[in-house]
């Protein structure tokens, strides 16, 4: 079975996507086989990585209520080694429809022993809410890795966050664990991103990763060119902070798997 990891926020706009997209496209560059799972109604991970919306005959949706099996769902990308299981508006309604469900918060998790075995990493990108679908990817996931925007109110309702990987940690899945928090959107120039920093890593410890993202507007254009910006323009700044972003996410999930 491949390693899982969730990229989980209850807030909106904190780098959820853009992380996802481009640790698994550096993991594919690395020889990593990689899917990503969209599991956000805006689908935004799949129109990053350049698939139209026409293009997708079966999604996430379909796979969480064991419609068709994640091989059927599955998407190639023009990047070797990645693959991508793209998401519907659909997703919206799965929250009524999963409550009726026989071990509803096992769907995805049933559905990937089915059928992932042939990846060495599964992302998970989440919607921005803790639904039924971000408890699904919590019991499925091994690890998550929680973005962080450099912000005044970063911390709030990271802690709920925290709390409630806990409880899914032990009721659903007691092999889960918090593999970091990335800083996102970091802004050098911003006394406050420094601010944020601080307060982060006195927090989290550990458990934040050295890597920051910036703000940088090449990580904002590349999503409207269809593709991660480490394809769009690999020598900026976000580029080079996601590859070192990966090589830490790796190293610890080395850690994780020798414990």
């Amino acid at each position: 079975m491949p390693r899982i990891i969730a990229i989980a926020n209850r807030k909106g706009g904190v780098g959820k996507t853009t992380t996802t997209v481009n640790v698994a496209t550096a993991m594919a560059a690395a020889g990593k086989k990689v899917l990503v799972i969209d599991l956000d109604p805006q689908g935004n991970a799949s129109t990053s990585m350049g698939i139209e919306k026409k293009g997708r005959m079966a999604s996430s949706y379909e796979v969480l209520l064991g419609e068709v099996s994640l091989s059927q769902a599955v998407v190639w990308t023009e990047i070797p080694n990645f693959s991508i299981i793209p998401a519907s508006a659909d997703l919206a309604g799965a929250e009524v429809e999963l409550v009726d469900m026989q071990d509803r918060e096992f769907a995805l998790k049933k559905a990937l022993k089915e059928s992932a075995v042939n990846y060495d990493y599964v992302l998970i990108d989440c919607p921005p809410s803790l639904s039924l679908v971000t408890i699904n990817a919590l019991v499925a996931a091994n690890a998550v890795i929680v973005p962080l925007q450099c912000e005044f109110l970063a911390l709030e309702g990271v802690t709920d966050l925290i709390k409630n990987i806990n409880i899914i940690k032990k009721k659903f899945n007691p092999d889960l664990e918090l593999q970091g928090v990335v800083l996102t959107m970091y802004d050098k120039r911003n006394n406050l991103s420094q601010m944020v920093e601080d307060d982060v890593r006195n927090f989290f410890g550990k458990k934040v990763y050295q890597t920051v993202i910036p703000r940088n507007v090449r990580i904002s254009e590349a999503p409207s060119h269809g593709k991660p910006v480490l394809l769009y323009d690999f020598k900026c700044s976000g580029s080079q902070a996601y590859i070192s972003l990966t090589g830490e996410v790796l190293k610890r999930e080395k850690e994780l798997v020798a414990c």
